[in-house]
């Protein structure tokens, strides 16, 4: 077997190893039967090495594009893997575990970055491609393992910028604050991700594509950032002498903080050795408290608020500065800059945030016992949406999208308490129930798959119409905590 052959036939494997698993139980018997349980560990184990960019060159090398895996999007059974481990050490060390609204707030964000990627349809990469194709400046052999490795580091590197410029740009900045936007810091913080962050990032990758072949460039783009997942933990310390090498929850704990010491260091993606360079390291303080979220905290489980407020922030700074230079620097510089200040505005102005206690509701269980069943509908009907939206017209996939987002939005209103939830909450069930009774299905459907959720979410908006013309009361122990 020759090395395309050899390739094209890791990639294959590659591909069907996340969808061996998430398609089991769409296989029919003898398909099954043929899916061991030795092959399936095997996937299994591969899988999680992908988490920690432990992984084969030969495996995970492509020459064209639309060869390369979604490995980011296949990788979801992983973190809810990894997120379970995480509490059940979290609960053996006696330390708080997650709080499921903040836990599904955190999930909300991922699932609402997935579906916009659905809408995209990786649009942001075609500017990648354009200038490999035409403006390259080297033709580095697509199967040769050094033009793997020289991907994997020039991704880092360029992550890097990235990052941090995401940090010192005020409209970027309105982007990636969605990401530092929970007082929490756990797996699932890793998760939340603004919906617009690939179109403010794509343009640090593009000086890679004068040699990087776009398969590369996408395939360590994913790895890089499945690698970011873990690290967003405090059940993990110290890694000993890998943290002079690599980032670790221990750095990024600290790019976590609000702590004066902590703002805009450790940028690193994997590699730490950049922030280490570029003078923007700073080790984790044992004897001072790290105080995650926000400097001027928004509290919110509603992803939609949380996902726009900042945006909205900026644009009204802009409009308050007097003058086109200072407008401009309201929109590019720092978020800490003020006229008359340096670009990333002066130390002096700098809040110092104290120990705070955490925005949290206290919801009856039922009540949540009721967002975590419908929150998992959504993640169902995400699924459902990635495995089919190729084959769909762009207007539904854009409908299907907005459904999504509704129901996450309004799934954190409800996790808020506002006072107009209830009134949401029946519009979106009532809408799925017209939806089931007036679109076409594709035959594949399970027609009583869909009379189930017809009637459940029948039910689910009768209770809420009762709530909204208060036959019913929700009563919540409400334990609002603003920072």
């Amino acid at each position: 077997m020759n090395t395309t052959e050899e390739c094209n036939l890791n990639g294959n494997l590659c591909e069907s190893s996340i969808l061996t698993i998430l398609n089991f139980k769409n296989l029919d018997n003898e398909e099954k039967a043929n899916v061991s349980v030795e092959n399936f560990s095997w996937i299994t184990l591969r899988g999680i090495g992908q988490m920690f960019y432990i992984i084969n060159p030969e495996d995970t090398t492509f020459k064209e594009y639309n060869q390369v895996p979604h490995f980011f999007r296949d990788a979801w059974p992983y973190f809810l893997l990894f997120m379970f481990l995480e509490n059940i050490i979290l609960w053996i060390n006696r330390k708080p575990v997650y709080r499921l609204n903040d836990g599904i707030t955190s999930l909300s964000h991922g699932l609402i970055q997935e579906t916009g990627r659905l809408i995209f349809r990786g649009a942001e990469s075609y500017a990648y491609m354009y200038i490999y194709e035409n403006f390259r400046l080297v033709d580095l052999p697509w199967n040769y393992p050094l033009t793997w490795y020289l991907a994997a580091i020039g991704v880092d590197f360029c992550y890097y910028w990235l990052h941090r410029a995401c940090h010192e740009v005020h409209i970027l900045w309105a982007q990636h604050q969605v990401h530092h936007s929970s007082e929490e810091f756990n797996m699932a913080v890793g998760l939340r991700q603004s919906l617009l962050q690939g179109w403010c990032g794509f343009i640090f990758y593009l000086p890679l594509a004068v040699a990087v072949p776009p398969a590369h460039f996408i395939t360590h783009q994913q790895f890089n950032l499945l690698y970011q997942f873990w690290i967003h933990t405090k059940a993990v310390k110290t890694l000993g002498p890998l943290e002079f090498i690599f980032n670790t929850p221990n750095h990024h704990r600290v790019h976590h903080g609000s702590n004066l010491y902590c703002l805009d260091k450790n940028y690193g993606g994997v590699l730490i050795v950049w922030d280490r360079i570029f003078g923007t390291f700073a080790k984790e303080q044992k004897d001072e408290e790290i105080i995650y979220g926000l400097v001027f905290n928004q509290p919110s489980f509603n992803p939609f608020y949380l996902q726009t407020f900042y945006t909205v922030y900026v644009v009204e700074k802009c409009k308050s500065m007097k003058t086109w230079k200072d407008k401009l620097a309201a929109i590019f510089y720092g978020p800490s800059w003020q006229p008359g200040r340096p670009r990333l505005g002066a130390e002096k102005d700098k809040i110092k945030v104290m120990p705070r206690k955490i925005y949290d509701i206290k919801l009856p269980f039922w009540c949540n016992f009721y967002l975590f069943v419908h929150f998992c509908f959504v993640i169902y009907l995400f699924q459902e949406l990635a495995t089919r939206y190729m084959g769909m017209n762009p207007i539904s996939v854009m409908g299907f999208a907005c459904y999504i987002i509704g129901s996450l939005t309004t799934i954190g209103m409800l996790f808020d308490n506002k006072p107009y939830a209830c009134i949401f909450e029946l519009l979106r069930c009532m809408l799925l129930v017209f939806a089931t009774q007036r679109m076409e299905f594709p035959e594949d459907v399970n027609k009583t798959s869909m009379s189930l959720f017809t009637i459940f979410f029948f039910l689910s908006g009768l209770f809420w119409f009762l709530q909204s013309i208060r036959v019913l009361q929700l009563t919540t122990n409400r334990k609002v905590q603003f920072k």
